[in-house]
């Protein structure tokens, strides 16, 4: 395809979260969020999520999201570099515990307020839509330590508490709004997911289906107090996304990679359909899980469905039923196997543009709901060449290659509302802890040590990425 035009009001952006840039972990009154307890990588940070209250109770020398990259003293300085790319819109989270620290107060922190009120009148400056994302990975740890997060239902009152603060507070300064990040997540990693500790569950299996029950429910009863508060409101879910590829036409390859996809799909059949999919029933009885529902659970999911789907694409996966083939390797949390036809990233995450425009569809034809491709990039090691340029045409190729199978998957028929790429300005990974693993178009200068001066930089993928916006994506060149 060539010269696809986007449409005019297309909201071309970036993507950042506030546990992952903001910093200034405990300033002006902002409690512990989950990722302040986790280590640098060499430190072992995925022990942290093992056992968290071992992490609690330890000390590690680097906690990198402490100060991150200081977006809470810099926004403006990074948003006016947004501007300057063009952007229509801007991706971020609200820290949840820089409004209530612990997550149960009643009265929120002002302070932390008063933040968000600046970085929204900044992106309005410069006629940025901001893009919100609720819950972003950041409960608060208060509310793993006293109450264990969604495991337990209380937490649909506090995140409700939260939702309204928001709703209310920025009314007329944000319009779009995701209740979730990667909502499927909670699966693979409950504690950044639903800030809870399942190692003594009797049924671990079953105390993450409840918790994924009570933050459904409380999804559908954001969605419909956000639209009490503004009916302008637009109000979406969010899933971690990539289809799934049998690795041979056998039959029960086919059969494990539609499961695989399921596993995803559960959580948006409820927030876009209003109900639990048909092999709900099975998955429950298989794995022996007896979820409590209370009076209106159900009613308020079916009458309270998103208004978009929002989701995160890398790359795809790829599995086999087969025991002896099915060794899987890591690609980003979701194992998978290696697709020859494939090349990967350092961090061995597949490269699969066309696998984008597959998602799209798959998504789309299910739901048939606007979709918002809110992460996607590549992580990879940047070098400051003697003149201070950074050439990351890598970076440059991939994203070139899916913003054209964006327009491809659009040309078929599906509903985009926008793009917005991970990390558009360099932050802290939330999978491994570290900087060097950098996405943005936008340099920041520091290191996994947490040493550098902080300094902002343009990478050549910058200009690149400004001429995208400007000429609507008809130029990729």
């Amino acid at each position: 395809m060539t010269n696809f035009k986007f449409p005019d009001n297309f909201l071309w952006g970036g993507a950042v979260a506030a546990n992952q840039c903001e910093g200034a972990y405990l300033e002006d009154g902002k409690g512990l969020s989950l990722v302040d307890l986790l280590p640098s990588v060499e430190e072992g940070r995925w022990d942290a999520l093992v056992d968290p209250q071992k992490t609690m109770a330890t000390k590690y020398n680097y906690y990198p999201s402490h100060e991150s990259i200081d977006f809470y003293h810099r926004y403006k300085e990074d948003i006016k570099l947004f501007a300057e790319m063009g952007f229509k819109c801007f991706r971020l989270s609200i820290s949840w515990p820089r409004i209530f620290p612990n997550g149960d107060e009643t009265v929120p922190n002002e302070k932390g307020l008063e933040f968000y009120d600046k970085v929204f009148a900044e992106c309005h400056k410069y006629g940025i839509e901001p893009v919100v994302t609720i819950n972003h990975f950041d409960t608060p740890v208060g509310l793993m330590k006293d109450y264990n997060g969604w495991a337990n239902r209380k937490t649909i009152d506090f995140y409700l508490n939260f939702c309204e603060t928001i709703f209310k507070r920025y009314k007329d300064q944000v319009k779009y709004w995701m209740t979730f990040n990667e909502i499927n997540m909670i699966l693979h990693i409950p504690m950044f997911g639903g800030g809870m500790d399942i190692t003594n569950a009797e049924n671990p299996e079953e105390m993450k289906y409840q918790a994924i029950h009570h933050q459904l429910v409380a999804s559908a009863m954001a969605t419909k107090l956000g639209h009490e508060i503004n009916p302008e409101n637009m109000i979406g879910c969010m899933l971690a996304a990539g289809t799934t590829y049998p690795n041979t036409p056998n039959p029960n390859d086919i059969w494990k990679a539609m499961e695989a996809d399921r596993e995803g799909y559960f959580f948006v059949d409820v927030q876009a359909r209003g109900y639990y999919p048909s092999y709900s029933k099975r998955l429950f009885k298989e794995k022996n899980i007896q979820l409590k529902m209370e009076d209106g659970d159900l009613e308020v999911m079916r009458d309270h469905t998103v208004d978009y789907v929002a989701f995160s694409y890398y790359s795809s996966r790829l599995t086999s039923a087969d025991p002896e083939v099915n060794k899987e390797t890591e690609g980003n949390v979701f194992a998978t196997l290696k697709n020859p036809y494939l090349k990967a990233s350092e961090w061995g995450w597949q490269i699969d543009p066309l696998g984008l425009r597959i998602t799209m569809n798959a998504i789309y034809d299910r739901y048939q709901k606007p979709l918002f491709i809110v992460e996607n990039g590549l992580g990879a090691v940047d070098k400051v060449e003697a003149d201070g340029s950074i050439n990351d045409d890598y970076r440059i190729d991939y994203l070139r290659e899916h913003v054209r199978e964006m327009g491809e998957a659009m040309e078929d028929g599906v509903e985009l509302l926008g793009y917005t790429p991970w990390g558009c300005i360099d932050l802290v990974s939330a999978g491994s802890g570290e900087m060097k693993k950098r996405y943005g178009f936008i340099y920041v200068d520091r290191d996994n040590e947490g040493k550098g001066t902080l300094n902002r930089s343009k990478k050549k993928s910058f200009d690149w990425y400004k001429k995208v916006i400007e000429t609507n994506g008809t130029d990729l060149a």
